[in-house]
């Protein structure tokens, strides 16, 4: 437990002053609380042998305000301070996964998926941000305010304080044994929750495909399973803390009773005054409120722990090594040299080599699961090579930083992801910076200033999530628009035409050609309209690139780009028979 709380205050990094201090304000709070006690024990004095004034009473009452005061004061300002560092704990760790993710490799996101991910972000951190701050100031505030009561016992009878002291520790073995017996079962629960999570994303995800096959309450096995797993999982821990749980309690309960007959029988054998037994009487349903308190807030506790574990395993990622050369890159040829590539022990790329000219256009050919995507990844280094080397510039890429390479290289993918924001700040993600005449510009560039002035509000038109609400033409041509403000020497394709329906693709030729003038370019694409006029082709089959040349040497070699390029003419050809 201990070890426990301390990895929570590891955690808490830059919120710990206010975590302190928290405590500190919920201590000052119980001293408040006790006070009222004073109030009570002088007016109980004052009533026992009748000297009941004016004076008593006001004395009485001033006593009862300060406390009511203090404890008001002194937990507002606690609860601020908790609430600040928890929020504020919740940001940071939010912006630092953030940053975390950037700088892995994408291999990570193939061996944790998007549900875990999400659960960390969001539901993990939400636990974080509500239990960190308040496990600290609950149980340690708990126990401190229990043994400013427990110590004024002592000024009543020290027997009946030592009572409270031994039922205390009888209460906190059992919270203590409880933690331990429970702790398989809530690390279970984390990880169906993390499932769970999971799979309700990837439900969501498909529903247009469920529902366009009919598999609507048919297709959520799955689903189902996680459910009713978290619901036994969830029961199984309350089974295993439920008695624990009423042993404590029932400590409790017998110690308030041990004192009360304690107190009593003192007084009748003359050891203790009627004004003391009658204060026993009284703290005796408070006095353990603060330890109740703190043994229900430790059964979070490893629920939170394991929270945190989540979270720094995926900082415990190696991140990919930067080198540390940030000028601006002068030549932007590409050369690739001996690379091999494997992920998960299968061969993506087998010791290719290859020469990009600068201000040239290379087209990427082949199969699918030729490589082709891949090779594009590496450039930008997503992953890095397994062995040999990839120069920009004559200098291996390794040795820039991410934001110079980055810097250089613009991509443009197939399936558009645009945010959940207004048009303009999708096109200003490729240069934040952009004013709205740059950002005009970029639009008209890549040929779609004129849909967007036909939206409701223009350029701050609020989009859906992936840009849900345009064509599939229309969120290209933003991405391109993106890519043309960004200015990049460098632009990769990877296959943006392949899915453009006829009557967009003419303006989307037109903004890819505006985009690509005087860049290096590499494109991987299957119309022969897009590819034929590229400077170099390179025909990658089973991670091998087996030829290369332009259209024309290739198609004469009558090799395996002469087949795709005929299979893709036969494919435009075929139509069905009426």
């Amino acid at each position: 437990m201990i070890n426990t709380f301390k990895k929570l205050w590891y955690f808490s990094e830059e919120e710990q002053p206010y975590i302190k201090q928290s405590i500190i304000i919920n201590f000052l709070g119980a001293i408040f609380n006790a006070l009222q006690f004073g109030g009570i024990y002088y007016a109980v004095l004052a009533i026992i042998n009748h000297d009941v004034t004016i004076q008593t009473i006001a004395v009485a009452i001033l006593f009862l305000t300060l406390s009511i005061i203090g404890v008001v004061v002194s937990k507002r300002n606690a609860m601020l301070k908790q609430t600040h560092a928890g929020y504020f704990m919740a940001a940071h760790k939010r912006i630092s996964l953030g940053e975390k993710i950037k700088r892995v490799p994408m291999g990570f996101f193939t061996d944790v998926s998007l549900g875990n991910l999400t659960a960390i972000a969001t539901t993990n951190l939400d636990n974080i941000e509500i239990w960190v701050p308040t496990l600290f100031v609950l149980v340690i505030g708990g126990l401190l305010n229990s043994i400013v009561f427990i110590l004024s016992l002592f000024f009543f009878s020290y027997k009946v304080g030592l009572v409270a002291v031994i039922g205390s520790i009888l209460f906190l073995s059992i919270i203590a044994l409880m933690q331990r017996k429970s702790s398989a079962a809530a690390d279970e629960i984390h990880t169906i929750q993390s499932s769970l999570t999971k799979e309700v994303l990837t439900t969501l995800q498909g529903m247009q495909v469920i529902k366009s096959y009919n598999l609507s309450g048919k297709n959520n096995t799955q689903l189902d399973e996680t459910i009713n797993q978290a619901s036994k999982a969830s029961l199984s821990l309350e089974k295993k803390i439920v008695p624990y749980a009423l042993i404590a309690k029932l400590i409790i309960a017998i110690t308030i009773v041990s004192m009360l007959i304690l107190s009593v029988s003192s007084y009748f054998s003359g050891d203790s005054m009627l004004a003391h037994t009658i204060m026993i009487f009284i703290a005796s349903f408070v006095i353990f409120d603060g330890l109740l308190t703190s043994g229900s807030a430790l059964t979070m506790l490893r629920s939170v722990e394991n929270t945190i574990d989540s979270y720094d395993y995926v900082h415990s990622i190696e991140d990919m090594p930067e080198g540390d050369i940030d000028t601006p890159i002068k030549t932007h040829n590409i050369t690739f040299k001996n690379v091999s590539f494997s992920y998960d022990k299968r061969n993506i790329l087998n010791n290719i080599s290859a020469k990009i000219d600068e201000h040239s256009m290379t087209a990427i050919v082949g199969p699918s699961g030729s490589g082709k995507t891949t090779f594009c990844n590496l450039i930008s280094r997503a992953w890095d090579v397994n062995s040999g080397e990839i120069l920009i510039g004559d200098i291996n890429i390794k040795d820039y930083t991410k934001e110079t390479l980055m810097d250089t290289i613009s991509m443009v993918f197939q399936d558009v992801y645009l945010f959940e924001d207004t048009i303009e700040n999708n096109i200003k993600f490729g240069k934040p910076n952009a004013n709205r005449e740059e950002i005009i510009t970029a639009a008209k560039q890549a040929r779609c200033h004129e849909f967007i002035m036909t939206l409701p509000d223009q350029y701050q038109t609020q989009i859906g999530e992936g840009g849900a609400s345009l064509s599939g033409g229309e969120r290209q041509r933003i991405s391109i628009a993106r890519a043309m403000l960004k200015d990049a020497p460098i632009i990769i394709f990877d296959e943006a035409t392949a899915n453009i329906d006829p009557e967009n693709e003419d303006k989307l030729k037109e903004a890819i050609e505006s985009l690509i003038s005087n860049k290096t370019v590499i494109m991987i694409a299957h119309r022969l309209k897009t590819i034929r006029n590229a400077d170099q082709i390179l025909v990658l089959d089973n991670g091998d690139i087996v030829e290369r040349g332009t259209h024309d040497e290739l198609i004469d070699n009558n090799g395996l780009y002469n087949t795709l390029i005929q299979a893709k003419q036969a494919a435009t050809l075929w139509k069905l028979d009426n």
